[in-house]
Parts: C-alpha cells; structure tokens; sequence
C-alpha cells in the first residue's frame, strides 16, 4: 500500500506556472515538460495512471497565492476532484495570509462544507516566515478544526526573497505556540535537514514529507540527508511519510529508489503508507 504525499494532478485547475521565480526556466525544465505531455489527461485517465504508478491514495494541494503573485488552484478544483474519487485523493486547502479574516473563513468552508483535510502553504512565495503572525489566524483555525497544515521546509529557488524563509527551525516557534497542530514538513530541509529532524523529535505533531527529492539521493552518502535515514530509520519512524513530489520528480521510480533504502522493511511500509494513513486517520 502506497500514499503519496504530494502530487499535482495535471488536469485542468492544477497548472500554475512558477514563472515568478527568478530563472524558472533553468529550475523547472523537467516539470514543464512533464506537464506539458499531459495537459490532455482527464480525471480518470490521472487516476488509472496513479494505479499503474502504484500509488493507493494521492494527496493533491490546492493554493493561493494571489495577493503576492496573482495565482491560484482553486480550494472548488480540489474538491470537486476529490469528490469524483474518494477513496483515491486527500485534498488540501489554499488560504492567503494576507486576506486576514477572508483566508480564515474559506478555509473553514473548504474543510467543513468542501470535505479537505488541511491547508498547503510555502512560506517563500508570501515572503513571511513561518511564524510571521499572518499565519497565526490559519493556524489557530487549523488546530481548532484538527486538520493537518503542510508547509514548505527547505531550500527553494525564487532569489528575489530570502532562502530561510523556509527554514524548518520556525517550525519550533509554531509548535510552541500551537501545541496540538499538526504540521508536515514538506520537503525534507536540505540544508537544514538534521534542523528538521530536530523540531520533528520535540514536537509530537510534527511530521517530514519526502516531497520533491528523489530517495536515491537521500541514501546517498554526503548528501546531507544522513540524519534522516538514521532517525527515520530509528525514532522518527513514525514521523516520515512518502511523497513524490510529481510532476516534478517520477512517483514509480521514487517508490523504487525508497524500497532500495537501507532502512527496516517495517519502516519502508510506514513511509509508503501507515504514517500518513494515521495523520489522515485511516487507521
């Protein structure tokens, strides 16, 4: 059994160009083309495609970054795919911090009336840190409603804003101050990796995404990712869930790469599925 944590269903609703970072070109080449060959793909098609990818259940992520960059996947897109497979898709919410008490009641609505389960935010692409006080409202809300808040957690590729923006350190801050909200971070924080682990160790409602790196890279020695076969492999093997990040990396190959790992055959099942099974309370 396969959940992937991250994945961008390339159907209409889900395309967004990251064409506000700087030398997009150069960073998202392979992405672009990815979706390009498969902007025609229906739902269906998308979900016979998961199976054959061997993915049980996908997490899909609407987003709103309107104010700062005039972009949006809808909170409606995401449900409506949702809701035509239920037993295949776990959605997530958009909510801009900068529309203040609007962003609090659509997320409410997309969590009560839409049936997602949490919200995505990448910090960088508001230009706030992850405990910037625009944020507190969405997570007040979030941990009132006992839903999951994903948030970016490493290096990312817009120079024009500060690259800790991202860093996984402020997460602490977060679970200080929200004690019983869940937070994933997504991805694994290169450079800050052992950082990650860190908070995820303190923090019982902190959780790590492999999103958008490839697990061969993170079995690799001097890659900077020891820490998190260690403790993944070890304390935190409760804490670390599966997610492939496509179109910008391939799902098949990363389950491949995964089962490769040198990590317990118990442990590679609670990456591909039972962690995120629990988060979601699936079991």
């Amino acid at each position: 059994m396969v959940i992937d944590y991250s994945v961008t269903p390339p159907v209409d609703g889900f395309l967004i160009s990251p064409d506000y970072i700087k030398d997009y070109d150069r960073v998202y080449q392979k992405m672009e083309m990815r979706m390009e060959k498969s902007e025609a793909w229906s739902p269906e098609n998308f979900i016979q495609w998961l199976t054959r990818e061997g993915v049980d259940m996908a997490v899909i992520k609407a987003r709103d970054i309107d104010t700062t960059h005039g972009k949006k996947i809808s909170n409606e897109s995401c449900a409506d795919l949702v809701k035509k497979f239920p037993d295949r898709l776990i959605g997530l919410a958009g909510a801009d911090p900068f529309k203040g008490k609007n962003a609090v009641n659509t997320l409410e609505y997309a969590i009560k009336d839409l049936g997602l389960r949490g919200v995505n935010l990448w910090p960088y692409e508001y230009n706030l840190y992850p405990h910037s006080k625009k944020f507190y409202p969405i997570y007040e809300k979030c941990q009132e409603l006992d839903v999951i808040v994903s948030i970016e957690t490493s290096i990312h590729f817009d120079s024009t804003v500060r690259m800790d923006l991202c860093r996984p350190l402020y997460l602490d801050y977060v679970s200080v101050d929200f004690p019983d909200l869940k937070l994933v971070g997504s991805t694994p924080g290169w450079p800050w990796v052992a950082e990650l682990m860190g908070v995820a160790w303190r923090h019982p409602n902190v959780y790590i995404a492999t999103s958008l790196v490839r697990p061969r890279y993170i079995g690799m020695s001097g890659s900077g990712y020891e820490t998190l076969i260690q403790l993944g492999n070890s304390i935190l093997q409760d804490k670390i869930i599966f997610g492939s990040g496509f179109p910008t990396l391939p799902i098949k190959q990363g389950i491949e790469e995964l089962c490769q790992l040198p990590l317990k055959d118990t442990v590679k099942r609670k990456w591909l599925y039972h962690n995120a099974a629990r988060l979601f309370g699936f079991e």
